[in-house]
């Protein structure tokens, strides 16, 4: 959910060479290393080095702990739509078939997709259609499921009244995720991203967190003492604190124990911040503080209201496809969740090239980058098929982690997935992040749905905002995609077509902002005449220099040298997401659609300039 620019020209000298991992420096360490590229000499590993063992684990689990927030977040934010207010165990569960998917999906992407350190984790971009399909009449929770004192959460109707819901979002998901493998796999995706600029990502990332201000206010107002202490938490570590080294003790080969500085306020803002406020309402809980009246105002920032679940949750829990039962299908989830899907590969393209960027690597050729939504894809059908109740994607705030930690090694990120595996198998992991208080949840909200907002309007960075035209573009896309939405939502029985299933397709589009400030923003950049500068589209679809060829295939191509024999094959060489060689000798390179390129005054580019959203 960060937004990071890095400029890797010149490197950052508040770091120095003492930075948290100075342990790696000593001598066989160092024989392991490959001979790296200038663009990778900053890096302390590079993407193709391989760190020892240990600290591939602790890496790993700074990544874990890096996305954790985002993580935790999505099955939290779907639980009320899905009757699951008042069932933390079931909350548990989710967040534990999360971890376990994410892991998954993240190993396959590291081994067989784009092949960059990426990490894979929940969307948000399916959040908003997946609360927009549960809205519609048919889907919304009985009067006795949102109440704590008439609920019962053993009775098998409340268990299907839950399931039944996660079935249809499981369906959907798995459809859509289909439509995303194709456009992968296809190579579809170069052709549709030369349409899409600036002034269509910026409504559609920007309406993927501003319609969640109602939930987000509405969890932080349920003690707005404990969720403005959160916020000052995250926005001191993140902002005021962040440059900030804290010594660590190290154990190094060569010096043995010694400290390190370790920039930890930068790394762990929001885990910080988030359980410093849980401690707190913890302490306030046990010296009742906080009232004990379920009626009474700030009682759900107890730490008790939830604290069955921890005695309740198994130790050990495999998730498993259809755990749920058999997944259902609606065409008003599929169309709602498609849109979706076109954020999130949109997304992920710019992300992939950050990534090469931060970790020393070629920009990706288009073999890449198709074969990366394509595996994309199917970690949504994975996370479908397990029932998360959502997707998968790209995680850029950990393509920031990588500029931060200055370590880009690809075994870092299968240490990660390895790491998330674990703790989707441990079902207390899952269920101690179900009991945290519902006012920190709100506080973290408002922080990160407010910067994923920020990272979408940041685009127009790149767009002549001094034109009219874009003016009225964007101004007229974000707002209709509040406006549409808050309308239809009040007014549910005026869109009536006479066909139910038209109806219900309708209802969840128009109730679904980003696709309807993404659809208007698309279609009046393209049909209302404007330059490609003023539009944005020259820096925004910036060809790519040429890189070494072997380096290209050895990072981008099947490992173990998998398909090699067959790139030229008559059987492989029409495969848009298989490796191979052009006749000159140079591999085909991607065109770096989402790679933001500003020039100096003498007209050049700089050597390295990236930018990273979510």
């Amino acid at each position: 959910m960060n937004s990071a620019i890095t400029s890797c020209e010149h490197p950052d000298p508040s770091r120095g060479d003492d930075g948290m991992l100075s342990a790696h420096d000593d001598g066989q360490d160092k024989k392991n290393r490959q001979p790296r590229s200038p663009r990778s000499s900053q890096l302390a590993y590079a993407i193709l080095d391989t760190p020892p063992w240990y600290l591939c684990i602790f890496l790993g689990i700074q990544h874990f702990l890096t996305a954790l927030g985002g993580l935790v977040a999505v099955p939290l934010i779907l639980a009320k739509d899905l009757c699951l207010q008042h069932d933390p165990l079931t909350q548990s569960y989710l967040i534990s078939n999360i971890f376990f998917v994410s892991g998954i999906c993240t190993l396959l992407q590291v081994f067989f997709g784009v092949r960059l350190p990426i990490l894979q984790g929940g969307t948000f971009a399916f959040v908003a259609p997946s609360l927009a399909m549960l809205s519609l009449p048919s889907w919304r929770c009985p009067e006795w499921t949102l109440n704590a004192s008439q609920v019962n959460i053993s009775s098998p109707e409340f268990t299907e009244e839950w399931q039944k819901r996660i079935r249809e979002l499981q369906g959907v998901i798995m459809v859509a995720s289909c439509v995303q493998m194709l456009v992968g796999f296809s190579g579809l995706i170069g052709f549709l991203m030369r349409f899409i600029g600036p002034l269509t990502i910026a409504p559609t990332i920007s309406l993927v967190a501003l319609p969640l201000f109602d939930s987000a206010g509405n969890d932080a107002g349920v003690h707005w003492g404990i969720s403005t202490m959160t916020i000052f938490l995250i926005v001191l570590f993140s902002q005021y604190l962040k440059n900030i080294a804290v010594p660590v003790p190290i154990y190094g080969r060569k010096e043995k124990c010694h400290t390190s500085k370790f920039y930890l306020f930068q790394v762990f803002p929001v885990l910080l911040g988030l359980c410093i406020s849980w401690f707190l309402c913890f302490v306030f809980t046990v010296t009742n503080t906080f009232p004990s009246a379920p009626t009474a105002y700030g009682y759900l920032a107890r730490t008790d209201t939830k604290g069955n679940v921890l005695s309740q949750a198994p130790w050990f829990r495999f998730p498993y496809p259809g755990q749920w039962g058999l997944p259902t299908i609606s065409l008003a989830g599929v169309f709602g969740i498609i849109a979706g899907v076109i954020s999130s590969m949109v997304e992920s393209v710019g992300d992939y090239y950050a990534c090469a960027r931060l970790v020393g690597a070629p920009p990706p050729p288009k073999h890449a980058i198709n074969r990366g939504i394509g595996i994309e894809g199917l970690g949504c059908l994975l996370a479908g098929a397990w029932g998360t109740g959502n997707g998968t994607t790209s995680y850029s705030e950990n393509v920031g982690a990588l500029g931060i930690t200055r370590v880009g090694s690809r075994m870092v990120i299968v240490a990660a997935g390895c790491v998330l595996l674990l703790m989707g198998v441990f079902g207390k992991i899952g269920a101690v992040f179900a009991t945290i208080p519902t006012p920190v949840i709100g506080g973290m909200y408002l922080v990160m749905f407010g910067v994923i907002s920020a990272v979408g309007i940041s685009n127009l960075q790149y767009v002549d905002m001094n034109s009219s035209r874009n003016i009225f573009v964007f101004g007229f896309s974000i707002y209709c995609g509040l406006a549409i939405p808050n309308w239809v939502n009040k007014n549910p029985d005026k869109l009536q077509t006479g066909i139910l299933q038209v109806d219900q397709v309708l209802q969840v589009l128009l109730t679904t902002g980003m696709f309807v400030g993404g659809f208007l923003g698309f279609l009046l950049d393209n049909t209302i005449p404007g330059s490609l500068e003023e539009r944005g589209l020259l820096s925004w679809n910036q060809i790519q220099e040429s890189e070494d060829t072997t380096k290209v295939s050895e990072i981008y191509n099947f490992p173990c040298g998998i398909g090699t024999k067959f790139c030229t094959s008559s059987c492989t060489r029409y495969l848009p997401f298989w490796p191979r060689l052009e006749h000159d000798g140079k591999e085909e390179m991607g065109v770096s659609q989402l790679t933001l390129v500003s020039q100096n005054s003498s007209g050049k580019r700089p050597k390295c300039a990236t930018e990273t959203r979510m």
